[in-house]
């Protein structure tokens, strides 16, 4: 809150309050780097974890088009990134590369590696799938990716915040977050672009964060973000120990209690807070709205398509169940009580539900 009265002017000028506001942005920037381990210099601030995404690969793409024109990524990614893929492919023609995963939804390293070549201009690979929780093998492509010299984006946003993040360890090139996972504010992104790494702005530039990223940059947002993220680091820890058990109770109670349901997604290499889970003979949409009836919000179908309830992408990458989807973050307001409640209800909704389906089918 104090960033309003401090951090409301244009910190590209010159006169007193605008000098206050670049001091902030600058120190926002600093307390970012420092929970991702990059130099300050690295850091610029977007929109959005999706105009982060688009900014890492479109600058990769342009800058290395002399080198090739591969973009290698993996079938599992945000629909940030598969956006890019797709104006890759359809607008400018460049070539492409795509790793599957397991039933588990991750990548192999081995097979990700056999998809880049001396014409690959960038890759790009989840820390972990933002549907079903699992952590993939970012340390080990990147080290493919460095013995052929290809530079290697990372989309953190489901970690950041979540579990503890290194660029030096994850062997990343780019890597891009987005501060409302981490509990800032809606509307900013973080891009990092480690130095000595080929990329050009895909935008026009303009003097704003170091030709990266155009426009006013939202500093009391930018301020919160690094506040979020600071104190989110604080607790990190203790709150995946309190998550990991609340997760571990609904993959056991979901599978062993409602019968034809999968729960997918790797049982242990994942993040603390994440669930997911497919009901056989039920709609998912139904489900959803049957859940938000009782007091609960879920999420169904593919969690970066919101807008309309398809089939996840990321499921049928997995070649799991993709009836009936449900998917579960905990937060740090979940409560003991609250899973209590949820498991308690949801075989009552999914039997009626599945009843339904049933009287209706005859």
């Amino acid at each position: 809150m104090a960033a309003y009265d401090e951090g409301w002017a244009d910190p590209g000028r010159l006169y007193g309050v605008a000098r206050r506001a670049q001091i902030a942005l600058d120190d926002a920037r600093a307390r970012i780097a420092a929970v991702v381990e990059a130099r300050p210099d690295e850091v610029s601030f977007t929109s959005s974890g999706t105009t982060a995404n688009h900014a890492a690969l479109e600058g990769a793409l342009f800058a290395r088009r002399r080198i090739g024109r591969k973009l290698v990524t993996s079938h599992v990614e945000h629909s940030s990134v598969l956006a890019v893929v797709q104006k890759h492919m359809d607008r400018d023609g460049g070539g492409l590369g795509m790793a599957g995963v397991d039933r588990l939804g991750r990548v192999d390293a081995e097979d990700f590696a056999g998809h880049l070549d001396a014409e690959t201009a960038v890759a790009s690979l989840q820390h972990a799938n933002h549907e079903v929780g699992t952590i993939q093998p970012v340390a080990e492509v990147a080290a493919h990716c460095a013995s052929l010299g290809v530079p290697l984006h990372v989309d953190a946003a489901q970690t950041v915040g979540r579990i503890p993040v290194s660029m030096a360890e994850l062997g990343a090139s780019l890597l891009s977050a987005s501060a409302h996972k981490w509990g800032g504010p809606a509307g900013v992104g973080i891009l990092v672009v480690r130095k000595g790494v080929r990329w050009r702005s895909p935008t026009p530039e303009d003097q704003r964060e170091s030709g990266r990223v155009p426009g006013f940059e939202n500093v009391p947002a930018i301020v919160a973000a690094a506040a979020a993220l600071e104190a989110r680091a604080l607790e990190m820890a203790e709150e995946a120990e309190r998550l990991r058990p609340l997760i571990d109770r609904i993959r056991t109670a979901v599978a062993q209690g409602i019968p034809d349901v999968e729960v997918v997604g790797d049982p242990v290499n994942r993040l603390p807070n994440l669930v997911t889970f497919s009901c056989l003979y039920v709609d998912g949409e139904a489900l959803l709205h049957a859940l938000d009836r009782a007091g609960f919000s879920v999420s169904s179908g593919s969690s970066c398509t919101s807008s309309t309830v398809v089939p996840s992408h990321v499921l049928e990458a997995m070649g799991v169940l993709t009836h009936g989807n449900i998917r579960l973050s905990l937060g740090r307001e979940t409560t003991d009580a609250a899973i209590d409640a949820f498991l308690t209800r949801l075989p009552v909704i999914v039997g009626q539900l599945r009843a339904d389906q049933h009287v209706e089918g005859l």
